[in-house]
């Protein structure tokens, strides 16, 4: 019998498929975003111009609230299940069933592919395409200003969008999933919600995150630097032995090379490795560009890379659940 584990990841990605995401109600990973706007407006209020150090802490200490809030709800649900499992079969299932639901709200493959796709098709909607509406549908994407992009710039953004997001939305998910079960998925994600919210260097929507989104920041960075690498590894391997048209085999000197061109130390390894999978430039307008000898993102490109995360979110998945299986065989012995 697979684990239960094991199977609670293949019902929450079953659901994804096919049913998608959860109402907005009740949606964890919208709880958590709610939590840290108001969080945010709050620790703002009480910070004045120049006082970093307080910044810093009163944005460090409203993270941990959060993250202590997550983790508490995270482990009792965790809790039930194990027990539910080792009740029997039936338990087994009921236990299986209930962690899977937990565990959706936090993996978001089809939403993402969803939206990459909406971009695409108004880009192509007709000779000339609907470059204001895919400007505007982007913005679901990304937080760059896209007003004046062109369309091979929105393109370029909406699949640097979907390497990156691939990683924090889908496989970084699992990685911690496997690691510490509900638990790990579950604060992965208040962390990478946090960070999206919090961790900026400088100024957004009017206020400075410079020193109060600091913690948000580097904690994201921590938890995603192994789970970037895993995305890229396995774009690496799987382009390798099956390079979409127009793309070339790369070595892996090569993709550091490129990962580094961001400031991320993160977002750029599934970005470079997807820019050097396809064959394309990828560039984010002043900031950076990867693989700059490449051509302009067309749209055979943007299915090329949807079909790219596609074998590359199997073989992690694959992964995933034969590493709980081992871990779940040596434990029985």
């Amino acid at each position: 019998m697979l684990p239960l584990g094991a199977v609670a990841l293949l019902l929450a990605l079953a659901w994804d498929r096919w049913l998608g995401e959860p109402p907005v109600r009740w949606h964890p990973v919208v709880w958590m975003g709610h939590y840290l706007q108001r969080a945010g407006h709050w620790l703002h209020g009480r910070c004045a111009e120049g006082q970093n150090f307080k910044a810093f802490w009163l944005g460090s200490l409203m993270w941990c609230a959060g993250a202590a809030m997550v983790l508490i709800a995270s482990l009792l649900l965790q809790g039930l299940c194990l027990w539910l499992a080792a009740q029997g079969v039936w338990g087994f299932v009921l236990g299986a069933a209930i962690m899977g639901v937990c565990l959706k709200p936090l993996l978001a493959w089809r939403m993402l592919v969803g939206e990459v796709q909406a971009v695409e098709s108004h880009l192509s909607s007709s000779a000339h395409g609907d470059l204001p509406a895919a400007r505007s549908r982007l913005r679901s994407l990304v937080s760059r200003d896209t007003a004046h992009l062109s369309a091979t710039e929105v393109r370029e953004s909406a699949i640097e969008s979907l390497a990156e997001n691939f990683n924090d939305s889908v496989l970084a998910a699992v990685w911690w999933f496997v690691l510490l079960g509900l638990t790990g998925a579950a604060l992965w994600r208040y962390a990478n919600t946090a960070d999206a919210m919090w961790g900026y260097p400088g100024e957004r929507h009017g206020r400075n995150w410079a020193w109060a989104g600091k913690w948000a920041a580097r904690t994201d960075d921590v938890l995603a630097w192994l789970p970037a690498r895993w995305t890229a590894l396995l774009l690496w391997v799987v382009a390798r032995f099956s390079a979409p048209d127009g793309g070339q085999p790369f070595g892996w000197a090569q993709l550091a090379a490129q990962a580094r061109q961001t400031p991320s130390p993160n977002s750029g390894w599934p970005m470079a490795a997807m820019a050097l999978a396809l064959g394309v430039r990828l560039s984010k307008p002043q900031r950076y560009v990867l693989n700059p000898e490449g051509q302009g993102a067309q749209a055979v490109h943007t299915a090329q890379a949807i079909a790219l995360v596609g074998r590359v979110g199997r073989w992690g998945v694959a992964m995933a659940v034969l590493v709980m299986v081992l871990f779940a065989s040596v434990v029985a012995l």
